[in-house]
């Protein structure tokens, strides 16, 4: 409102249906802005006309009331425009703007010049970023949760306010057209709120679809076949479909490793934000929510891009992790991708539960999250719902008891620990079986469980030599040290640690 009642030119960027136009509307019919501009307030569909020089500045001629026949440029319209003070809205602009459409190259300097009447405000609504350079941009936030409430509610009341309907607005990342439309489809369905979710589950954007042939997808499309996207050749939907698979998106930093087969990929990635398809977020390139259930692509594993970037995960995540072991530090990279290595993992884990390389991947991932962000992972019932034949159960069972340990949840790690005990005992694996006895060892000392403790500890540590495995018979005496400790048996304590300070002198690798 401000930019306006000083006539600065604007520009209002940002994906279809964010509420770029109704913005605009509303500036246009604000009371303020009629009493400053009176019947001097314009507004032109850029899409309802050829892109052409000759048809803009017709319809510009038109619309303004200048009242010029098929002017060639501006020169016939300047004294019109600068008679007085005038609000122009040129909405859709990117059908005349688009670098890479037909007439853009005539029309840009058309538009140029207008944003710089002194009597004019001009303000353009677009999907790309390409607009007159003396334009300010403010930026467009997604709506706030009271602004999207009265919007569904405003259209569709079913009875009162529902958590649900508030978990399907965050769900949208509050994209104002998305909301519009779901409250419409309700309405029209009369559907109750726990209906409306289970319909969002099954079949997302095609929910906001309405009977007046209104759609989500339309709006979406409309964006892909615009000159600029087409340019970027058949690679480009591809690539916004990895963009749309991952829920933080793509790490710029990773657009190297990830796509090394894309020669042009950076071009794409800053061709995707200035159609505003796409924006920057922290570090990764993104998008909306209902652009990313739209773009994602509906069968994983029959998309080539996305099994590419799957392996390129998988092969960065099977290295060692451990500070004695070179590249320790790089191994950081996870703290910022835990999330969507994550649900990669998920999803195909959920495709081919049998994949031994997907979980040995799973087991690997875990050890990064233990050594650098802790934290509990939603792979659990996965892990736990395996075959218990599987070769990688037992790993990732002790992994993932590794991690409720560091959480603090020590009850379940032992749960766990006990199952990946058993499980190693059949496969008579001597290393895994002295691994989870350690760690069932150290458990109980914390549960206060000493004398279970100290029999696993002393257990795992004779396994351990009959391995001639220092680093593993110390480890194991060290927990035996202070299991007696503990439990007062200072004298036996110090023998263990005795023990250990011995093995360590005679393996100091």
């Amino acid at each position: 409102m401000g930019l306006a009642e000083n006539l600065t030119p604007i520009a209002l960027i940002g994906a279809g249906g964010i509420g770029k136009t109704a913005i605009a509307l509303t500036v246009l019919h604000h009371n303020r802005i009629m009493e400053l501009f009176g019947d001097n307030r314009r507004f032109i569909r850029c899409d309802k006309f050829p892109a052409s020089r000759s048809h803009f500045l017709s319809r510009l001629s038109d619309v303004t009331g200048a009242g010029v026949d098929n002017p060639d440029d501006l020169t016939p319209l300047r004294p019109f425009l600068s008679s007085g003070r005038m609000i122009l809205v040129l909405d859709n602009a990117e059908s005349i703007l688009d670098p890479e459409g037909t007439g853009a190259q005539e029309i840009f300097p058309i538009v140029e010049e207008l944003s710089q009447f002194k009597t004019v405000c001009l303000l353009v609504t677009s999907r790309i970023s390409t607009v007159p350079r003396h334009c300010r941009r403010p930026a467009i936030p997604t709506l706030s949760m009271e602004s999207a409430c009265d919007i569904f509610y405003g259209i569709y009341d079913n009875g009162g306010r529902s958590d649900t309907v508030n978990d399907l607005l965050r769900r949208l990342d509050f994209h104002a057209l998305s909301i519009t439309l779901l409250a419409i489809t309700a309405s029209h369905n009369m559907w109750d709120y726990n209906r409306l979710s289970r319909e969002w589950e099954t079949h997302r954007v095609q929910v906001l679809r309405t009977n007046f042939n209104e759609s989500l997808v339309a709006t979406i499309e409309l964006s892909l076949a615009s000159p600029t996207f087409r340019e970027l050749g058949p690679d480009a939907r591809d690539l916004l479909s990895i963009i749309a698979f991952f829920p933080q998106g793509i790490n710029e930093n990773n657009l190297d490793w990830l796509f090394p087969v894309i020669s042009n990929r950076r071009t794409m990635f800053d061709k995707f934000c200035v159609l505003s398809l796409t924006h920057r977020s922290d570090g990764f390139v993104t998008m909306l929510a209902p652009l990313r259930d739209y773009l994602c692509p509906q069968n994983p594993a029959s998309s080539s891009l996305l099994e590419t970037t799957k392996d390129h995960y998988f092969s960065r995540l099977s290295t060692h992790v451990d500070p004695s072991y070179p590249g320790f530090e790089e191994a950081q990279w996870i703290v910022s991708e835990d999330v969507n290595v994550e649900h990669l993992l998920d999803v195909f884990a959920t495709i081919d539960a049998n994949s031994n390389s997907t979980w040995d991947v799973c087991d690997y991932f875990m050890r990064h999250l233990l050594w650098h962000k802790p934290r509990l992972v939603m792979l659990g019932p996965k892990i736990e719902g395996l075959p218990d034949d599987h070769p990688s159960k037992p790993g990732c069972l002790f992994r993932l008891s590794r991690l409720f340990n560091s959480t603090g949840n020590i009850a379940e790690s032992k749960r766990l620990l006990v199952h990946t005990l058993k499980f190693w005992r059949e496969q008579d694996d001597e290393f895994g079986i002295a691994h989870a006895l350690e760690s069932l060892a150290d458990v109980n000392r914390r549960l206060g469980r000493h004398t279970e403790g100290i029999q696993q500890a002393k257990e795992a540590s004779e396994i351990y030599k009959q391995l001639d495995d220092g680093f593993g018979q110390v480890q194991a005496l060290e927990t035996l040290a202070y299991l007696f400790f503990d439990a007062e048996q200072l004298a036996a304590a110090e023998e263990a640690a005795s023990q250990a300070i011995n093995v360590q002198h005679r393996s100091p690798g």
